[in-house]
C-alpha cells in the first residue's frame, strides 16, 4: 500500500511513534490497521484517526521512553563489565 504523502499525517504518526517508543513506520502501520478496521479510507479520516490515537495514548499516560531508558541502565555486576581488556 502506498503511503499517504500528507505532512500532517506523517507528523501525527511521528508523534504517536515517539510517545509509544516505536518506529514511525510501525506507528503508521498501527493507524492503517485501525483505519481498515473502522473503514476509514480517505486521508482526512486517517489523519483524524491518528490524532485520536495520539490523544488516547496521552490520556492513558503511556510513555514508553522512560521504560526503555530504565532498561538501558546497568544493574548489579553489569556495572563493572569491561568491553575491552
Amino acid at each position: 500500500m502506498a503511503g499517504i504523502s500528507d505532512r500532517n499525517y506523517s507528523a501525527a504518526c511521528g508523534r504517536l511513534a515517539s510517545r509509544l517508543g516505536i518506529s514511525q513506520s510501525s506507528a503508521r502501520r498501527k493507524v492503517e490497521i485501525r483505519a481498515a478496521q473502522e473503514g476509514a479510507r480517505d486521508p482526512a479520516s486517517r489523519l483524524e484517526l491518528a490524532v485520536r490515537m495520539l490523544e488516547e495514548v496521552e490520556a492513558a499516560g503511556v510513555d514508553n521512553s522512560d521504560s526503555f531508558t530504565e532498561q538501558l541502565e546497568a544493574v548489579g555486576n553489569d556495572r563493572n563489565f569491561m568491553v575491552e581488556d
